[in-house]
């Protein structure tokens, strides 16, 4: 695997509404989506802007689902996308991220998509000293 899965998918972002908090968008969260970006769904919440039809596709997309598809406001992403975990990546299915897939033709993520996780260096025990 060369890049991280997400940075080429973006189904979870065309394909789920995505219903915050009001709280956690900007002017009141500086961490949180920009307010542009969000409109009102019920009394204390909102969505990404986008999402809130029966064809979602939010307004922070970037690229093609697929080919280049990623958050343009990843670090302003609400809470409730970074709960989404791209399946396996910690060694957990995630059927929302599957679901996400399969709606725009790519195969579920499997254990195979992601690195072994780092071997320890062999050799001497650090914590013995000479």
């Amino acid at each position: 695997m060369s890049r991280h899965p997400c940075i080429q998918c973006g189904a979870c972002c065309a394909t789920f509404r995505v219903s915050l908090h009001w709280s956690e968008a900007q002017p009141d969260n500086p961490d949180g989506p920009p307010a542009e970006m969000v409109v009102p769904l019920r009394r204390h919440e909102l969505a990404m802007r986008g999402t809130e039809g029966a064809n979602p596709r939010c307004v922070a997309l970037r690229g093609t689902v697929g080919v280049d598809g990623h958050c343009g406001i990843y670090p302003n992403r609400p809470n409730v996308c970074r709960q989404v975990e791209p399946s396996w990546e910690f060694g957990r299915h995630c059927p929302q991220c599957d679901k996400g897939r399969i709606a725009h033709g790519l195969p579920p993520l499997t254990p195979e998509d992601w690195p072994p996780p780092p071997v320890a260096p062999t050799g001497e025990d650090p914590t013995h000293a000479h």
